[in-house]
């Protein structure tokens, strides 16, 4: 079976909770399906010839905000059309918006819905709304819906539940580090640092998050905020900004395997304060760590089932500043073991996946591919 896979800008080496959502994926697929990945070439850093399994295809792209999306998700539908792959595996709404085409051509569509871009703060008017029918587009169109939130997936319509599944994100296995050398390069101090891991955009709330430890001014304590900038250079420079007297705040810009490694293994308190998330693979990360956590009380945070006294109100700068300044009262840093689901194991998604691949296949229908599904 032919799968052709679109809606992330690839890996490996790309930050983005789609693109590692992918990574982790589609390696562990049965060889027996032929995975096809289209990447968008600026953002492409390795050839990726370790992935034996999957080809990667690299087309071109612009990273004008706004348009990224839809340019490249238009090229990679025109390629489908001539490739006639049976399935087009399309990850969220926003490259779903030709969809409609591919199911013109005969081609089954399979969608991940990961999260409702419309909601993130980064989006002017005009986008949302282009968002919100892009929504309405995949959802009527494609055959089949995985949705890695099962709290989004119960917002929708009884029409649509019944053409979907709920598949979450996994946790790779946490590599453990004695290591500090990248730690060292960064001036951060080992077990004295509150850990933020993202994206920098307005949605991920890191202005709230050094307002807060601003608040809390911690005489000790470093904050350390690991994430690259793509689109949002004006949220960046604003930030920046407002820590320019702050010796005590860094930035280490994107890192990835053994520095973040690194940065996970030796934290005293992982901090997770977004507006909106669709499934956050990195607390599932921190998680995986043993970290004391902190997080915003928005669903898709809630729906991982932490404590009660780990979540903090949605942008309440003073209260996660009063938060912080309890937890950093702790001599020693808490280390937990989280009891974590046997559904967020990458092997076990895999393998729903490919059962999704399989009764989508046989199937005349979305209706029929779910009930396929279910019986499974």
């Amino acid at each position: 079976m032919k799968i052709n896979v679109f809606g992330t800008r690839g890996f490996p080496l790309m930050q983005g909770g789609v693109e590692k959502h992918c990574e982790c994926l589609y390696p562990l697929i049965e060889k027996s399906y032929h995975i096809t990945v289209f990447r968008r070439k600026p953002y492409v850093r390795s050839s990726g010839e370790k992935y034996d399994a999957i080809r990667f295809i690299d087309l071109p792209s612009t990273r004008i905000k706004g348009w990224e999306t839809a340019y490249h998700s238009l090229l990679c539908t025109v390629y489908s059309l001539f490739q006639r792959p049976e399935i087009v595996h399309i990850h969220n709404i926003g490259p779903a918006l030709f969809s409609p085409v591919l199911k013109l051509a005969g081609i089954k569509v399979l969608l991940t819905y990961h999260s409702a871009n419309y909601e993130h703060k980064k989006w002017h008017f005009i986008a949302r709304k282009i968002l919100k029918l892009s929504e309405k587009i995949a959802l009527t169109t494609s055959d089949a819906i995985i949705f890695v939130n099962d709290v989004q997936r119960k917002k929708f319509s009884p029409h649509i539940q019944a053409k979907s599944c709920y598949i979450p994100n996994g946790i790779q296995a946490p590599k453990f580090t004695d290591a500090t050398d990248f730690l060292q390069a960064q001036g951060i101090q080992k077990n004295k640092y509150i850990l933020a891991v993202g994206r920098i955009t307005p949605e991920k709330g890191f202005d709230c998050l050094i307002k807060a430890f601003k608040k809390a001014a911690p005489e000790t304590y470093q904050l350390v905020i690991a994430g690259g900038v793509e689109g949002e250079s004006t949220y960046f420079t604003a930030l920046q900004k407002s820590v320019s007297c702050c010796s005590n705040i860094i930035f280490t810009g994107y890192v990835f395997g053994e520095q973040l490694a690194q940065l996970y293994t030796h934290a005293a308190l992982f901090v997770l304060p977004s507006y909106n998330e669709g499934m956050p693979l990195v607390l599932l990360e921190a998680m995986s760590y043993r970290l004391a956590i902190l997080a915003s009380d928005i669903p898709a945070n809630k729906a991982v089932n932490l404590p009660e006294q780990a979540y903090f109100a949605t942008g309440d700068e003073t209260e996660l500043a009063g938060r912080l300044g309890q937890m950093m009262c702790d001599q020693t840093p808490e280390r937990i073991n989280y009891q974590l689901p046997d559904n967020y194991n990458w092997q076990h998604i895999a393998r729903q996946t490919v059962e999704v691949y399989k009764a989508l296949h046989k199937a005349d229908s979305g209706a029929n591919m779910i009930n396929v599904y279910s019986k499974k």
